[in-house]
């Protein structure tokens, strides 16, 4: 990409800018298309977890928002003159270019909502969007029926943002209604099901589910109660406290039960506390490391 053609803007709404850059290409493929668009540019080592998952998020976004905002890739490994140019010493970074400068820098790996909230201070966003973050925070605040109301009306206006489908699906969820967000997300294309919050959600379903082949909260917590050497009985109960997001509840099961059999069931104990690593991870990430060091120590133990 050598800049746009003059009559890029009738294309623009198709087009997603995904590029890797060099040292000879980013002059007219970064800064001088900042001048027209932002360019997110992100320095990333290929061989890196963090940035791997960092590339992919601002892939999904730019194909989204295609032709609102430019996605720069440059490799630090091969490309070490921008790498000083920059004074990139930590992977990964991401630098905002616009009108030909450095407008913004974020250094570490960025979830989703922080990628978006970065996108529109640089005025890449969607009415639908706004639409969400009232609903979440009516949500948080308690008032779940007027998040419904909102959530409802952004899909009647928007039904391409999957987004505002996915956060109905969480709603229903945490007032009680599985079969109906069940149903909803069964109706979603692969691709929203297979995201970030497609997966976080799937689990919770798979929990509930769970949690139904139990014989529920209370028998378990009693026989706990009764008998606390009962292991399957601690793990039926921890599942039944993540099916309704009581995450340091049935971590404590868990940790519990790994204390003292780390082989109980082939190791599920310790493979659920990972997935409860995961689950609570873009919420809490320092519970989530909490978590994982307390795991890690066990283990080493």
């Amino acid at each position: 990409m050598r800049g746009f053609p003059r009559h890029a803007g009738r294309q623009m709404a198709e087009q997603a800018f995904i590029f890797d850059l060099t040292e000879q290409s980013f002059g007219t493929s970064a800064e001088l298309n900042s001048r027209k668009l932002p360019v997110l540019v992100l320095f990333q080592d290929a061989s890196s977890g963090p940035c791997f998952v960092l590339a992919e998020r601002l892939a999904v976004l730019a194909r989204e928002f295609a032709g609102r905002f430019v996605f720069a890739k440059v490799d630090v490994v091969e490309q070490q003159g921008l790498r000083a140019r920059y004074r990139i010493d930590n992977v990964p970074t991401v630098l905002v270019l616009q009108d030909g400068e450095v407008a913004r820098t974020e250094i570490g790996e960025m979830s989703d909502d922080e990628l978006r909230a970065l996108l529109k201070d640089f005025g890449v966003f969607r009415e639908s969007d706004e639409l969400r973050l009232q609903a979440r925070e009516k949500h948080l605040t308690g008032d779940s029926g007027a998040a419904v109301t909102l959530l409802t009306e952004a899909i009647q206006k928007y039904p391409a943002n999957l987004r505002v489908a996915l956060d109905m699906v969480q709603v229903l969820l945490d007032i009680g209604q599985p079969e109906q967000a069940l149903g909803l997300f069964g109706r979603l294309p692969d691709h929203a099901r297979n995201s970030d919050t497609g997966k976080a959600i799937a689990r919770q379903l798979l929990f509930l589910e769970l949690a139904t082949k139990t014989d529920g909260l209370d028998v378990r917590e009693r026989r706990i109660a009764a008998n606390p050497s009962d292991l399957q009985a601690r793990f039926d109960t921890a599942v039944c406290r993540l099916a309704i997001h009581q995450y340091d509840a049935a971590a404590e099961q868990l940790f519990h039960i790994v204390e003292q059999d780390a082989g109980f069931n082939g190791g599920a104990a310790r493979e659920m506390i990972e997935v409860v690593v995961g689950m609570v991870m873009p919420t809490d990430p320092d519970k989530a490391s909490g978590y994982r060091r307390r795991l890690g120590n066990l283990w080493a133990g």
